[in-house]
């Protein structure tokens, strides 16, 4: 098996680095970034754009459906709109959530998602990655971290983004979306039966990249 071939997929709760982490494994590697997040992000962007009511599930699939949705790391277009900045901000991520868990939404950009990693070579990262959308991945890591580290890291990359935060209200909002996910009826959070569960609190980014990293050589070399 070559590097350039491997599909790795990196799960994991709100705040917890998947991002940072997969968008950093993939530079390294040479491989396609593949944010699921953002996808559902872009969707809940158009749909609050469109004033579409977000408990229309149709609605929003259909939106879904006809929505042309490009990643190019960092950046973000929606219908060749850039959307980079709009997709994080707290109104998005309010009610990101609600949209991520409509089975019809999660099955149109499920099936996006997998004819990205059709051929290998891809780092994606989500929520139901190595469970759902690419159970046979190469390398399956589930990345955790103590709710308070994530809130904590969620507030100063709010205010690096240039909104405002309030650590208290997102502590809650957190702790919210952790519970939408993990008892979703489709396609819930959780790792994977074979996924390494790593805990970033206290570790550094590079710390991290380096302990998939190694993981990734071990795939290859044939190692367990």
């Amino acid at each position: 098996m070559e590097m350039k071939r491997l599909t790795i997929a990196i799960d994991g709760p709100a705040g917890a680095g998947k991002s940072t982490v997969a968008r950093r494994v993939a530079e390294e590697m040479g491989l396609l970034y593949v944010d699921t997040g953002a996808m559902y992000r872009a969707i809940t962007w158009k749909a609050l754009q469109s004033g579409i009511d977000l408990s229309d599930e149709q609605g929003v699939a259909g939106i879904a459906r006809e929505t042309e949705i490009e990643l190019n790391p960092p950046e973000v277009r929606v219908d060749g709109i850039r959307v980079t900045e709009a997709i994080r901000s707290p109104e998005v991520t309010q009610h990101v959530s609600k949209v991520a868990k409509m089975a019809e939404v999660r099955r149109v950009l499920v099936e996006k998602q997998r004819r990205l990693a059709r051929d290998g070579g891809v780092v994606m990262d989500g929520r139901d990655i190595g469970t759902h959308v690419l159970p046979d991945a190469d390398v399956k890591v589930f990345l955790t971290a103590s709710l308070e580290e994530r809130v904590r890291r969620r507030h100063l990359e709010m205010i690096r983004r240039g909104f405002s935060s309030d650590p208290d209200r997102l502590y809650q909002e957190i702790k919210q979306r952790d519970e939408m996910d993990e008892n979703r009826s489709h396609s819930p959070l959780r790792p994977a039966a074979d996924a390494v569960i790593m805990d970033t609190t206290g570790r550094s980014i590079d710390e991290v990249v380096s302990m998939i990293l190694d993981l990734c050589r071990t795939k290859v070399s044939g190692g367990e």
